[in-house]
């Protein structure tokens, strides 16, 4: 399918008063341009370790229409196809401010501590058969990545979808004014980035800024479970959003779990959606997927899209690489069942993926076993948070907990001898704890923050045998 224009350089010249040649169409845009797609407009952007204004030639060299910049760079020859702006990441919001103003799109924001990327990716597969869906690629949630995201938005989008992330007070507040959303969605609040917030509460209040930007007569969703919907709906009033979609298990939820059946690679749903009673399969396991998937249904509702048609398109969830995707790993002798779910982590993510690992068939002589990061950002109350994983990891009946990480030495003296496998300083040096131990049979989870690095611990253990893919699961 042939890829939309999303700019022509015309048209980006009026949204950003730059000049440059013209005659170039862009179909996209990217600030790296080691994943410059063909078609793109490149973004050049100087940040406090690299000047994007150096990789410019590379960036069209690999397919980019144009650059974005802010002064030519000596290198490149003056009619080269540069648009050159004063400010390029002032330009890049006027792109993003401009894309979102020539759109009919009904736009949709999520934020959360857990579940932000997840509900997106099931929000952008599921709505797209109802529509032109247009969504955040990645986890680009920041102050750059949204704005890239927006601008990147056909003009003839049905159906927008955009992730918020944050990790500071007021860094949502400019986001969600510029995305305009007529859906705000907050998937949950938990106990993350407490380095940067003295309590919960304060998350909560920070997670809310995102209803400053919802759109007149838009709607907010809201996990009806969580102790903090009264915050939330009171930041509603605030904002004068009238149209509350609350969802969960809570009997006053609109979007309410009536019933749920485990399997090992997905979850039977019936669930109360607005007053019809919906039954679907949501393709991937674990509680926090059946709760994800009714935020999903309520964000359909909120922006007049079918839900029972999102319901049904819920089977066949996309795979989210780090985020709980299920490999089957062969072995001269048997084989494993590894878990990558290495990408981010949480004390909320970590419970969930503990849960899923417990429900995961395996072998006569196969063991659960769990190899753990650092879970980052967790401030003062890290070493009690990293210790408290020990009971839920009990509770799933894993037989082994390798760590490996400053805070996770916490969690290691907190678990009974037998459970311990080993812990090391490095996730490279947890390594050769690891391999030797694999047997047929075993289920293998890897989880950790992005910091801790334990994707290697993925790729070294995939590269134990041939490998075919078994399912997904992810929490965003």
């Amino acid at each position: 399918m042939k890829a939309d224009i999303v700019w022509t350089a015309s048209e980006a010249a009026r949204a950003t008063g730059g000049n440059g040649p013209g005659g170039w169409q862009a179909t996209g845009l990217s600030s790296d341009s080691r994943k410059i797609a063909l078609g793109d407009l490149y973004v050049a952007i100087k940040g406090p370790r690299y000047d994007g204004h150096e990789f410019v030639a590379e960036a069209l060299q690999r397919g980019a229409v144009a650059a974005l910049v802010s002064s030519r760079p000596s290198s490149i020859p003056e009619n080269a196809p540069l648009l050159v702006v004063k400010d390029t990441i002032a330009a890049l919001s006027r792109l993003a401010r401009t894309a979102r103003r020539r759109s009919e799109a009904k736009i949709i924001a999520i934020t959360g501590s857990v579940g932000k990327s997840g509900t997106k990716e099931a929000l952008r597969h599921t709505l797209s058969a109802q529509g032109q869906t247009h969504a955040s690629p990645a986890s680009f949630n920041n102050h750059l990545g949204v704005r890239l995201s927006l601008a990147a938005m056909p003009a003839a989008t049905t159906f927008g979808v955009y992730e918020i992330g944050m990790n500071h007070r007021h860094e949502i507040t400019p986001l969600a004014r510029l995305v305009r959303p007529n859906v705000a969605v907050v998937t949950a609040i938990a106990p993350v980035h407490l380095a940067h917030f003295r309590s919960v509460s304060e998350i909560a209040e920070a997670k809310a800024e995102i209803f400053s930007g919802v759109e007149l007569g838009g709607s907010a969703v809201i996990n009806r479970d969580t102790p903090f919907f009264d915050h939330l709906a009171g930041a509603c009033d605030r904002h004068r959003i009238e149209r509350i979609i609350s969802f969960g298990t809570h009997e006053q939820a609109q979007i309410r779990l009536l019933e749920e059946v485990p399997g090992t690679d997905h979850s039977i749903v019936t669930a109360d959606v607005d007053g019809q009673r919906i039954r679907y399969r949501v393709g991937a396991p674990g509680r926090h997927w059946v709760i994800n998937s009714l935020a999903v249904l309520a964000a359909a509702l909120g922006v007049g899209a079918d839900p029972r048609g999102a319901a049904n398109r819920l089977d066949s969830l996309p795979l989210l690489p780090g985020r709980g995707v299920f490999h089957r790993i062969n072995l001269p002798e048997g084989g494993f069942t590894l878990i990558d779910d290495s990408y981010n982590a949480n004390p909320e993510s970590m419970k969930a993926a503990f849960a899923v690992l417990e429900n995961v068939s395996f072998g006569d002589s196969g063991r659960l076993i769990a190899v753990l990061g650092d879970m980052l950002e967790l401030g003062a109350s890290s070493g009690e948070l990293h210790a408290a994983l020990a009971k839920p990891l009990r509770q799933a009946k894993v037989d082994r907990v390798y760590t490996t990480g400053t805070h996770m030495l916490d969690l290691h003296d907190a678990l009974p001898p037998a459970m311990r496998g080993g812990h090391a300083a490095r996730a490279e040096d947890l390594l050769p704890l690891i391999r030797g131990t694999i047997r047929d049979g075993d289920v293998v989870l890897v989880k950790g923050s992005f910091g801790s690095r334990m994707g290697q611990i993925v790729t070294a253990l995939a590269a134990l045998g041939r490998e075919r893919p078994a399912g997904s699961a992810g929490n965003g």
